[in-house]
């Protein structure tokens, strides 16, 4: 059984950091590239972050860039997010995602057809 396990949400305040972990089982995690998902209240899933089946291609969607920092640790069967800066924008339910192939499209938009299985999220609020 596939499972995604995310930790790490809180409350911060503006400026501050969290840093976000998915552990993965049921899947072999290295034949897979995975994502970061958020959504925001009232509002739909927005694409965050995505990272190739070795960490060998990365990508953020624009207002993240600079900010954010995805990787994995394959040997752990462990996706990351490092999220520095925050910002009350960044306020979100965060969802770690099993892509459905070895490498990301490149699409820079959540098509949920390029994933099969999502966690059951976790709570980041920005807030002082």
């Amino acid at each position: 059984e596939v499972q995604l396990v995310e930790s790490g949400g809180g409350l911060v305040q503006p400026g501050g950091s969290l840093r976000l972990s998915c552990a993965a089982s049921g899947f072999t995690f290295d034949d897979y590239f995975m994502s970061w998902l958020r959504q925001a209240p009232g509002k739909g899933l927005e694409w965050v972050s995505a990272i190739n089946w070795n960490g060998g291609s990365i990508y953020y969607a624009e207002a993240m860039k600079g900010r954010f920092t995805i990787s994995r640790d394959n040997a752990k069967n462990t996706l990351y997010l490092q999220m520095n800066a925050l910002k009350s924008e960044d306020t979100a339910v965060y969802y770690c995602a099993k892509g459905v192939g070895k490498s990301y499209s490149g699409s820079y938009y959540y098509f949920e057809e390029e994933y099969d299985y999502w966690g059951q999220g976790t709570q980041v609020t920005v807030s002082s």
